[in-house]
């Protein structure tokens, strides 16, 4: 069974980054995203709370390096603990942002993270890869070590055979 569930492809098994960002954690909100992560059936194969350095800050969001909300994104990150996780399962990315919701909570549907704990767009609390470039980049950055590599026995659960 390992590597492979029930019922999805090995093309189709991804892992995919999450961060819980610095309001998330100051709102106490990080067992409930992981609980809704772990419900919908995704496997936590990576876990980590860090103060990010402005370093690694500037070079996760380096793709809005000429926005001018950067400075004050850099500045919000590294504000605080974030809880870094690493999520595996089939289509994960897709799975990933449909829990998470749209960057404005006024905007995300309720029954999504930002739809049912947001009312902002620079506090959303949380943070998802869009795709599976930007997931890799950002595991490689966040988990450097890589992520771990377990048999979760509940996968069997979780697609069908």
């Amino acid at each position: 069974m390992k590597g492979r569930p029930h019922g999805g492809s090995v093309s189709s098994m991804q892992t995919t980054y999450v961060m819980v960002k610095p309001d998330g954690v100051q709102r106490g909100l990080v067992g409930e995203i992981i609980g809704r992560f772990e419900a919908k059936g995704l496997q936590l194969v990576g876990l980590k709370g860090v103060v990010p350095s402005e370093e690694i800050a500037r070079a996760h969001y380096a793709v809005h390096s000429e926005r001018p909300f950067f400075e004050g994104l850099i500045k919000f990150v590294t504000s605080g603990p974030v809880v870094c996780m690493a999520w595996r399962g089939v289509e994960a990315i897709k799975v990933a942002r449909g829990l998470i919701g749209p960057t404005n909570g006024r905007d995300a549907a309720p029954g999504t993270i930002r739809g049912d704990f947001g009312m902002d767009m620079g506090f959303n609390m949380i943070h998802g890869s869009d795709a599976e470039e930007t997931a890799e980049f950002e595991l490689n950055l966040w988990f450097p070590d890589g992520t771990m590599d377990w048999s979760c026995d509940s996968q069997k659960w979780v697609y069908e055979s």
